[in-house]
């Protein structure tokens, strides 16, 4: 039996997303997407909504959050939870401390990028990420003259230059570690997928070493599918997923409509390879 039409990474508004979870949804349901999830930063406050509109379309919606951690691989990778009860009391605890972390660094690197000379107005978000504050400086009418002289076409740009590992204005976060947050998303009953591993790690054999790693801890699947991924980088993760018995998932991470990037549904191609979605697609 086909798996269904899936989709499961996507962001609303609850972190750095451009629509309301109801209004995500809607767009999936119009790009033929029957499995979704909304996985909006250290976050589930935007999963009822997404809930009562997948009812109204029809569609199926998974509860879920991305997770940013700590790990000796890259300063922050992201590691997706997957069928949560997000309603658990210790997991939207463990949240808010998330939150509260993400947004302390957030105010780091806002004052690295004012340090750099970049003007901007940190905007009030419940979760305060990069996206944010590169979108604020590019936006800041004093920082037109920089942007232009630098070449920098889009607020993703000006956040490459400043705001990835490496670059002057960034800041890594302090918890939690990949094992940490694997626990966390077991302990509310969810699967633990990481996140489009060639976004934060570059070399092939580092991507193999940290997959063997991570399913030491208990990962349950990589997000081998994804906008992205070349036919050969895809194909490596899923041989590397199908010999470990994990799980492969895949998504456009949908952000918005005008973002540069992640901007359509189902904007990524599964290269031939069957996707083993286990119980997501149940």
């Amino acid at each position: 039996m086909a798996p269904p039409t899936f989709d499961l990474q996507s962001h609303s508004t609850h972190s750095d997303g451009a629509l309301a979870p109801a209004e995500v949804v809607a767009r999936a349901v119009a790009a033929g997407v029957e499995l979704l999830a909304l996985t909006d930063h250290d976050s589930v406050s935007g999963v009822d909504e997404a809930l009562a509109a997948a009812r109204e379309h029809g569609i199926r919606v998974v509860a879920a959050t991305e997770l940013s951690t700590l790990d000796d691989a890259g300063e922050d990778l992201h590691l997706l939870g997957y069928g949560i009860d997000h309603r658990a009391p210790a997991f939207t605890a463990a949240l808010e401390t998330f939150r509260a972390d993400r947004s302390a660094r957030g105010q780091r690197m806002a004052d690295a990028l004012r340090e750099n000379g970049w003007q901007l107005d940190v905007p009030e978000r419940e979760s305060l990420g990069r996206p944010h504050l590169a979108a604020a400086a590019f936006e800041h009418p004093a920082n037109q003259e920089r942007i232009r002289a630098a070449g920098l076409a889009t607020s993703s740009d000006l956040l490459v230059a400043e705001l990835i590992r490496g670059a002057p204005s960034f800041r890594r976060r302090t918890m939690p570690t990949v094992g940490a947050a694997i626990d966390l998303v077991h302990a509310a009953g969810g699967v633990a997928v990481w996140a489009h591993p060639f976004w934060d790690v570059e070399a092939p054999a580092d991507v193999l070493a940290a997959i063997d790693r991570f399913a030491a801890f208990g990962l349950d699947g990589v997000e081998a599918f994804y906008v992205t991924h070349t036919a050969e980088q895809t194909r490596l993760v899923a041989d590397r997923c199908a010999e470990l018995g994990l799980l492969t998932t895949g998504s456009a991470d949908f952000h918005g409509p005008d973002h540069p990037l992640f901007s359509a549904f189902r904007a990524f191609d599964l290269h031939g390879i069957e996707p083993r979605l286990g119980p997501l697609a149940v």
